[in-house]
């Protein structure tokens, strides 16, 4: 996709020590020890006008209880605001000054801090650092400067373009077994890291860094994106029983430290520098505290709790900041569907929520690259029967039970309008969305090849949409859903791809109530026998009879979605 935002990297390659201590490599044979300070200085996002820079600056001597950085712009740059460090500036010369609580700089320790500044013209990168008078980046001999490019080249405007996409063996084997799953085995789909165990892999299964070492292999001499679900938070899921997760609601020091922080440091090994990680962050979670708390004829008593106890934005606002932290990860926030917060009560409101969860625990608007919207959901991308500005019989198509006063009528109309809005809230211009199109196909015999009959509004609207849940609502194991889209980059303006986050044939959640050492639940959505509730207006689930519970493969359900798939296999 065309955008604004160009960002570019200074980064250092580094090497891990026998300590895991990281040092920048220098060139020839002068040894690491030669560098008194290495500086990391990198251009996040760069717009016409301003830029956002993060720096991490890395202590080699004598360890320190107070440090300032300086160094001098070629141009006309201008720092305007500074966190984690006071940075003050004067011409073209600028300071930065630890706070109180990070001052301490032990030897082979680093610090962090980043700022936000205005520039015309060039924007280049500064040539030379010192740290308390001493010179970074060059040995005490006077050598040259040791700042190769990072063995990832610069983060990228859209991580998808001119990359391939990891194929996940462990899914690739199960869909290939599938009479004629060979036809799709070996498109890619989402890691998903739905527990703690899942970090090192469960019942002899692939952890995360068995898929990182596979993903390298299969990356070779090109670029490879790798996507990873991040999908851990505690209280998960307040309104859905079948993917609740393992922690309650008040573990947010446990989501940090046993899920997050050993996630963030395998991201952060230099191994995997060379790939593109695509992270989705916490699906199903903020939106639900959006649409299902409080006087809400949705609301549940469990997601009151998690809007009160703020842990959904903490774990997200934690999760973006240091996951955010490798300079080759790009994160992108699950953003609901179209459904969910596509009506002008939810619109606004969820846009200023994940505004508020990105601006928390340390993080900050830029340690999010985009928005998902989809997510294991069965919207259709394009609905080409009707709009939303189509009336019958002076009645217009927001009238019909279907549409039901939403704004939207489709993925694709309503991620590039919250694009628009995210922007609008304060997130950077240059953020792109993702559509999950693994489950939205609805192709088959039921899908009309025409709009509907102009009897009424909603004849004209059922008869030709594409979408054939009986209420929007529905989000279980559909029956009648097909595959959609095949992962793509830059299908459609503002969107950097679609892709297949939920790897079909994975149970969205038991029909009946089944033992489970996962923490999932037993939802009555998922039961085909059920009536419904106020989140699907009272209608029948819509689900699959005989599935198992979520995540787990589901025979049944893949033949379906292959045999509807649109485009068709």
């Amino acid at each position: 996709m065309s955008r604004t935002r160009t960002a570019m990297l200074a980064a250092l390659a580094l090497v891990a020590g026998a300590s895991g201590t990281a040092f920048a490599v220098v060139p020839g044979d002068v040894g690491v020890a030669a560098i008194p300070c290495t500086v990391d200085y990198k251009v996040q996002n760069q717009w016409d006008t301003g830029f956002t820079a993060a720096v991490t600056v890395t202590n080699n001597s004598a360890a320190k209880t107070s440090w300032s950085l300086k160094w001098s712009y070629a141009g006309n740059q201008k720092v305007t605001s500074a966190w984690n460090a006071k940075v003050s500036q004067s011409g073209t010369a600028v300071t930065a000054a630890n706070e109180s609580y990070n001052g301490t700089l032990a030897t082979g320790g680093s610090a962090s801090f980043g700022f936000q500044g205005s520039y015309s013209g060039s924007n280049a990168i500064p040539a030379t650092f010192t740290l308390d008078g001493v010179t970074c980046n060059v040995d005490d001999g006077g050598g040259g400067p040791s700042n190769p490019p990072g063995p990832g080249g610069p983060k990228v405007d859209n991580p998808y373009n001119g990359a391939k996409v990891y194929v996940n063996p462990e899914w690739s084997a199960k869909a290939a077994a599938e009479p004629g799953g060979s036809r799709i085995s070996n498109q890619p789909t989402g890691v998903w890291l739905d527990r703690i165990a899942a970090i090192n892999g469960v019942n002899g299964g692939m952890g995360l860094r068995a898929h990182l070492d596979e993903a390298l292999r299969q990356k070779g001499s090109g670029e490879l994106v790798v996507q990873l679900v991040i999908y851990n938070l505690p209280g998960r899921d307040c309104a859905a029983l079948a993917s609740n997760g393992e922690l309650g609601p008040t573990e947010i020091d446990k989501y940090k430290t046993q899920y997050i922080d050993p996630i963030a440091a395998i991201l952060a090994d230099p191994k995997y520098a060379a790939l593109r990680i695509v992270n989705t962050i916490e699906i199903d979670s903020l939106p639900n505290l959006v649409t299902n708390t409080g006087s809400r004829p949705t609301a549940t008593p469990e997601c009151d709790v998690m809007k009160a106890n703020g842990n959904y934005q903490k774990g997200v606002g934690y999760a973006l900041n240091k996951l955010g932290d490798a300079p080759n990860v790009y994160n992108y926030i699950d953003a609901g569907h179209h459904g969910w917060i596509g009506w002008d009560d939810n619109f606004a409101p969820s846009a200023a929520l994940f505004k508020e969860a990105a601006t928390t625990e340390g993080a900050t608007v830029n340690d999010v690259h985009g928005f998902i919207t989809n997510t294991a959901n069965y919207s259709a991308l394009k609905e080409n029967n009707f709009t939303i500005n189509d009336s019958v019989g002076g009645k217009s198509v927001r009238e019909s039970s279907w549409v039901d006063w939403n704004r939207y009528v489709d993925e694709l109309s309503f991620a590039q309008a919250f694009r628009n809005q995210l922007v609008t809230t304060g997130f950077n211009s240059g953020i792109g969305m993702l559509i999950d199109t693994s489950r939205n196909g609805w192709g088959g015999t039921a899908r009309p090849a025409g709009p509907g009959a102009l009897t009424d509004v909603n004849t004209y609207v059922n008869g030709g949409r594409y979408d054939r849940r009986i209420h929007i609502g529905n989000w279980c194991n559909q029956s009648g859903a097909g595959l959609g889209e095949r992962p793509q980059a830059n299908p459609a303006a503002g969107i950097d791809a679609y892709v297949w986050m939920k790897p079909p044939g994975e149970s969205d959640g038991s029909s009946q109530f089944i033992e489970n050492p996962e923490g999932k639940g037993f939802d009555r959505m998922c039961d085909p026998t059920y009536t419904g509730n106020a989140r699907n207006g009272f209608n029948m689930s819509g689900a699959l009879p005989n599935a198992p519970i979520s995540g787990h493969w589901f025979s049944a359900q893949f033949q379906e979605l292959m045999k509807n798939a649109y485009p068709a296999l």
